[in-house]
């Protein structure tokens, strides 16, 4: 009777750390699909995703469309660098360099 008593007392303290630690796994099993982390294996090996000709072929065009991103943002750095020098030139300056530059097309200033 004793043992039974002392078994049921314990019963519930197993219960509530089995349950904690499958809880724990289960969460940190979804943090890391959510955020894409690879998975663990039984054993500690990683579980990477499977690779198929369409994943390859999406991976690929995303990839051409970043560089082609890249290239028009750089273009767009460039052109925003002319026009901020524009607007805090010197009013004169501007003039100055516009004249010039009709001067040198054969334009009377």
């Amino acid at each position: 009777m004793e043992k039974l008593q002392v078994i049921s007392g314990l019963f519930p303290m197993i219960a509530v750390i089995v349950s904690i630690t499958v809880g724990g796994w289960v969460i940190t099993t979804w943090l890391r699909i959510k955020n894409g982390y690879p998975l663990d294996g039984a054993w500690g090996q990683a579980l990477h995703p499977k690779s198929d000709r369409e994943s390859m072929e999406r991976i690929k065009l995303l990839s051409t469309e970043n560089a082609q991103l890249r290239a028009e943002l750089g273009s767009v750095k460039d052109r925003l660098e002319t026009i901020e020098r524009i607007v805090t030139d010197q009013p004169s300056r501007l003039a100055q360099e516009i004249d010039r530059l009709a001067i040198d097309k054969g334009g009377h200033a």
